[in-house]
């Protein structure tokens, strides 16, 4: 009973994992690429199959996931999970420990962890599989063995239709999600999000930060953390000729209180000078915006070619948006960070 509800609810979050990643895989291949970027391990190379990399993750998510539950070749499919779950909570950790990929991308956009969650879900789930084989350990055949051995019992066939019809479920809503749009779209950005809307929500229920200060006692050595509201109320900390220093480098700002979250926050978009116009946006009955993530790799002529259709949309308000200031020759040119995608 125990065993099977655990084995149960540990391929359901596989699964579920699985599924929130393959609607949206352009979407997870971007958090691929942030692993292999400069800052993280440095293989920037490998950023051209972020794509390929994704698919392959989430289909062993999937795969694995849907044979742990139907019980299909039990000890090959425990143990690779938990080598999933080994390779999984070495990103998470070196994801927390060097604070370098703040959203690992477990759950998509449909659930967001920070990295130190991220590698307890992690853990939790590597005993979890630990667990169950051990408990299982007793019911592995010859059937389970690493190897294949190209038969397969009467009893199975079920179970690998299951599998195969599972399958190609998911295939098409990965691909889908590639051709297309995603089939349940979970992005902060998704069609009918109301961007005014949403930076009210933000305005009206801000988060609350505080600066702790690092002193230094010049005297003794001392080194201690004090917020800002006592550093102004203790004079002693501040007054002239006091021997507490701050430390350059070393304040932080601590979040007090977790306001209204949303991605939304991050949607600013400046000119090339750097004046904002993002309410000018938000506000106007009907604006197009042109978004090029890689300025650099499209065609002049597939440019030319889209400000022309954007210029006969009757829009009040027509931006070309890139990281480049001069990427657009007819429409304005504005600029936004490239890891707000």
């Amino acid at each position: 009973m125990i065993k099977g509800l655990l084995r149960f609810l540990i391929a359901i979050i596989f699964i579920l994992s699985g599924f929130v990643k393959a609607v949206d895989l352009v979407g997870f291949s971007f958090k691929m690429e942030e692993y292999f970027a400069p800052n993280v391990f440095n293989m920037p190379f490998l950023e051209k199959f972020a794509l390929l990399f994704s698919i392959i993750v989430v289909v062993l998510e999937l795969v694995l996931g849907f044979m742990l539950l139907i019980k299909l070749k039990l000890k090959f499919t425990l143990s690779a999970l938990i080598a999933l779950c080994i390779f999984f909570g070495f990103l998470t950790f070196y994801s927390a420990y060097f604070n370098v990929v703040t959203d690992c991308g477990c759950f998509g956009d449909a659930i967001k962890f920070t990295p130190w969650q991220s590698f307890v879900k992690d853990v939790v789930l590597l005993i979890g599989l630990i667990f169950i084989f051990i408990l299982y350990r007793k019911e592995f055949k010859k059937k389970d063995a690493y190897s294949y051995s190209g038969k397969k019992e009467t009893g199975n066939k079920f179970k690998y239709i299951l599998l195969a019809i599972f399958f190609i479920g998911m295939i098409f809503v990965g691909a889908h999600g590639i051709v297309h749009e995603p089939l349940i779209d979970f992005r902060d950005y998704k069609i009918g999000t109301d961007l005014k809307a949403e930076k009210q929500k933000i305005n009206k229920n801000p988060s609350e930060y505080k600066t702790f200060y690092s002193l230094k006692n010049s005297k003794t050595g001392e080194v201690l953390k004090i917020n800002q509201d006592d550093y102004i109320k203790e004079t002693k900390y501040w007054a002239e000729g006091s021997p507490w220093k701050i430390e350059e480098g070393k304040n932080e700002s601590v979040l007090i209180k977790q306001g209204y979250k949303s991605e939304i926050a991050k949607f600013k978009i400046e000119d090339p000078t750097g004046l904002e116009v993002t309410e000018s946006i938000i506000n106007a009955p009907k604006a197009i915006l042109v978004f090029s993530y890689q300025p650099q790799d499209v065609s002049p002529e597939l440019l030319k070619q889209v400000e022309a259709k954007v210029k006969t949309q009757g829009a009040n308000v027509v931006y070309g948006v890139s990281t480049l200031p001069n990427t657009f020759k007819t429409i304005k040119n504005t600029m936004m960070d490239g890891n707000c995608h």
